[in-house]
């Protein structure tokens, strides 16, 4: 028999973690300390967002990325909700756009300006009523546009078609009430056809969200799912929760047969959840446990046996919960295939932490980036609802690629030009004053914006963000002095453009022809014989 060596090839073997430095932590974060089993943070290329702890009601803080450093105590929040929040989210497919529950039995969606929160935020878009106890859960439809998922202590999980011109909805356009327990978790596979659930009854369901039919069901007793995930297009769930002896352990399930699990592996002794991240693109499963420090990580694959344990990240600081960065938001020149921000209450810190693969070259790496999902929609909320299915908007993380447009209806009227056009309309209706505000200053500014914008590093071919705002009196000092320059240049613009525009009139009454002499001039002339 020959000899084969006991490891396997991977390009992800040797991944590691590099924590950011304390200039490019969020310091001074009041984090919140509900005890509530969720991320408590979201995040896109342009905010993160926090839940915050607050006296009186629920609110959460909205910061530039870019804005890193000491965060200042009275900076303006969200604080729309009558009770403490417990879950936030960012639409996929719009970076100003953020939606959040509450313990106030409502869920309420978000417009942030595009210079961030200036003042306190307490008008929503939209507001959804339909829930009879707190909503501890939301969930955005992975390719629909403005398709959005809640569940609460009412065991109910509600679809919201936020197309709906009313600015409070009432009535979702459709109700799931298969679970008899509260639901812990939500993940839909690649196209959102399917939907995964975790229940505090230990019951795994996959559904089909359009109708609400319960297609499958797991009751293992062996094992007792907290969290579920869909693995992409490997058709397979993971979960993770606790075995029959309290050791944390993590499942691994044949989406189309959940009678026995495929593989089952138990982690340690410790009692906190454990959060399970997936990226499709590289095959890579992340583990990370609230209330460690450490975060493991995994490569799977479609045969057995199926789950590759690669290394671990250690830290001496636990985390509360974990924000993830979308795929078109990393830093590809480093080779940055995934970023966390980690909550560390015991300092009120956010500290993002970037998954790395050790490469020599700097140039791009196109084995470590295939096609990853854009932030355009695939279809609108009708089309889902209709019955029609479609995966996602692939776009290229490469320098300079292009973004993809939204579904064809978008596109049109509504594309990437045009959905931003409409979305600035609507914000300008809710906070008129504050938008015309910052149109000015950008417009302004937009010299000194490109200077800014340059020297920040873009990872594809999307919008740079934005400059963050000036931190010190002496920044915002140079920042109005250049804007009153830039002003003044601009009226001398316009003076240059009103003076040659009179020269111009002037020398096209000149130039005109002269009208030739009439038929009476010709015969009173005196030089005219008959």
């Amino acid at each position: 028999m020959t000899w084969r060596p006991q490891y396997r090839s991977s390009k992800f073997r040797h991944v590691f973690g590099k924590a950011a430095t304390k200039e490019n932590c969020y310091d001074g974060v009041p984090i919140t300390r509900s005890v509530h089993d969720n991320h408590f943070c979201a995040v896109n290329p342009r905010f993160i967002a926090v839940i915050t702890e607050c006296a009186g009601g629920g609110a959460f803080l909205v910061l530039s990325v870019h804005h890193t450093g000491k965060v200042d105590p009275l900076h303006p929040k969200v604080s729309g909700h009558r009770g403490n929040v417990l879950d936030i989210k960012w639409n996929p497919f719009n970076d100003f756009c953020i939606a959040s529950c509450s313990e106030d039995s409502t869920v309420k969606v978000w417009d942030i300006p595009p210079h961030g929160v200036l003042k306190n935020l307490t008008v929503p878009w939209k507001e959804l009523q339909g829930h009879s106890r707190r909503v501890g859960l939301i969930e955005w439809h992975p390719t629909a546009n403005n398709v959005l998922f809640s569940t609460g202590y009412d065991y109910q999980v509600m679809i919201w078609n936020l197309d709906s011109p009313e600015a409070v909805i009432k009535n979702p356009v459709r109700t799931i009430s298969h679970h008899t327990d509260v639901v812990l978790s939500m993940s839909f596979n690649t196209d959102g056809s399917r939907l995964a659930t975790s229940c505090k009854d230990k019951k795994i369901r996959v559904l089909e969200p359009r109708t609400g039919n319960l297609l499958q069901e797991a009751n293992c007793k062996n094992h007792k799912a907290s969290k579920v995930l869909f693995l992409g297009n490997l058709k397979m769930l993971l979960s993770t929760g606790s075995s029959r002896w309290n050791h944390r352990q993590m499942a691994l399930w044949d989406q189309e047969d959940l009678d026995v699990p495929l593989l089952q592996e138990d982690l340690d002794g410790s009692s906190g959840v454990l959060f399970p991240f997936y990226d499709p693109d590289t095959h890579m499963l992340y583990i990370a446990g609230k209330g460690d420090g450490n975060i493991r990580y995994y490569e799977i694959s479609s045969e057995k046996p199926y789950l590759h344990f690669l290394t671990e990240y250690r830290s001496h600081t636990p985390q509360k919960g974990m924000g993830i960065m979308p795929k078109r938001g990393l830093d590809v020149n480093s080779c940055e295939v995934f970023r966390f921000y980690k909550l560390v209450t015991i300092k009120a810190l956010i500290e993002p932490l970037s998954m790395i693969v050790p490469r020599r070259s700097e140039s791009y790496q196109d084995d470590i980036y295939p096609m990853t999902a854009a932030s355009a929609a695939a279809m609108s909320a009708e089309e889902w609802l209709s019955g029609i299915d479609k995966g996602p908007v692939l776009q290229s993380l490469k320098p300079g690629s292009r973004v993809p447009d939204s579904y064809p209806e978008l596109s049109s009227g509504l594309g990437s030009k045009g959905l931003g056009n409409s979305l600035g309309t609507r914000r300008s209706q809710s906070r008129p004053g504050q938008l015309q505000l910052a149109y000015i200053q950008d417009q302004l500014g937009n010299k000194e914006g490109k200077e800014c914008r340059s020297k920040t590093s873009v990872s594809n071919g999307q919008d740079p963000t934005l400059c963050s705002p000036p931190k010190t009196e002496n920044e915002l000092r140079l920042k109005f002095h250049k804007q009153q320059e830039e002003i003044r240049r601009l009226r001398e613009m316009l003076n240059q453009r009103d003076v040659r525009i009179k020269q111009l009139e002037l020398e096209i009454n000149n130039e005109a022809p002269l009208a030739p002499p009439s038929h009476q001039a010709t015969l009173t002339s005196p030089w005219i014989t008959l």
